[in-house]
């Protein structure tokens, strides 16, 4: 059982060598692709942090003071569902505002630690009426100085170009991440095929002693595998180092005061990161097993 399993890494170690530019192609577009498909997790976990609280149509969110109790709080929406603006007026809780804030806060630890449900406001999310948009900055103005409000918040432009942007970097950076994955998988498919081509006479001589198919194809496969496991780890480090420098200047720029606290919510926390290598990893694998497994079973006979 050993000496088998040391067969199948060493003929891998060996078919590396002799076809280093090959399997280095393959690993590089593999990383490159798997790469673009880690930062389309990230880009999108990013923007559903800064427009959480701008989901299903909301245009103002009216946020309560926290220990104003229900009887002020259901006026208040009374208040704005009387309004002929006014679509829908949807109630979010201390407690759901609080889990919320722990999406919105995701990348800001050390904010996220000193928030708790007593400290979080709760939510008076406003849909407003078809074309009634531009009324609800006055509208607003008005709203502000009630004694139970605490501030209130209107989804300006900026917020609306982050959610089109967010469209269309999504479908930029998976459309290329297939592309790219589907190159690399063709790439450690021929990587195989040229293996198995150069050691023709070894793979006769070992069926004529009675080697099966699967001890013949097996150190193929493994070489396969590792190349997207390898294409993986190099994209997961790509991950890391741009996350890290993305959250750093984020961070930085938000001490100065160059950027909003919309902006810092762009930031991604480190379980989620974590989250995203796994399945890349996982990726990775699979991709250079199917391109080699398929290689591997198609030109054995050769």
């Amino acid at each position: 059982m050993f000496s088998r399993i040391a067969y199948a890494f060493r003929e891998t170690a060996a078919s590396f060598q002799r076809n280093v530019t090959l399997s280095a192609a393959a690993i590089l577009t593999a990383a490159v692709a798997l790469l673009l498909a880690g930062a389309t997790f990230l880009i999108q976990e990013a923007f559903s942090n800064l427009l959480v609280k701008w989901q299903d149509g909301v245009e103002m969110i009216v946020f309560v003071k926290p220990g104003v109790g229900q009887p002020e709080i259901d006026a208040l929406r009374t208040q704005l569902e009387g309004n002929n603006i006014v679509d829908t007026v949807t109630y979010l809780t201390q407690e759901q505002s609080f889990e919320q804030a722990k999406t919105v806060l995701a990348g800001q630890p050390s904010l996220l630690d000193t928030l708790t449900v007593d400290k979080t406001p709760a939510q008076l999310r406003v849909k407003p009426v078809d074309g009634a948009q531009d009324l609800l900055a006055e509208y607003r103005n008005q709203l502000k100085n009630q004694p139970n409000v605490l501030e209130v918040g209107l989804a300006t432009d900026t917020i609306k170009l982050y959610g089109r942007l967010s469209g269309f970097v999504r479908s930029f950076t998976i459309g290329a991440s297939v592309i790219l994955l589907v190159v690399a998988v063709v790439l450690i498919w021929n990587t195989i095929r040229t293996a198995m081509v150069a050691r023709r006479r070894e793979i006769e001589v070992m069926k004529l002693v009675g080697a099966t198919n699967w001890f013949i194809r097996v150190p193929f496969m493994l070489e396969g595998l590792l190349q997207g496991l390898i294409g993986a780890l190099l994209s997961c480090a790509g991950l890391a180092l741009v996350n890290g420098l993305w959250t750093n200047n984020l961070q930085d720029f938000g001490g100065r005061g160059l950027v909003t606290n919309d902006l810092l919510s762009l930031q991604v926390g480190s379980d989620y990161l974590r989250g995203v290598m796994v399945i890349i990893l996982v990726i990775g694998a699979l991709a250079g097993a199917i391109g080699s497994g398929v290689a591997a079973s198609r030109f054995l006979d050769v």
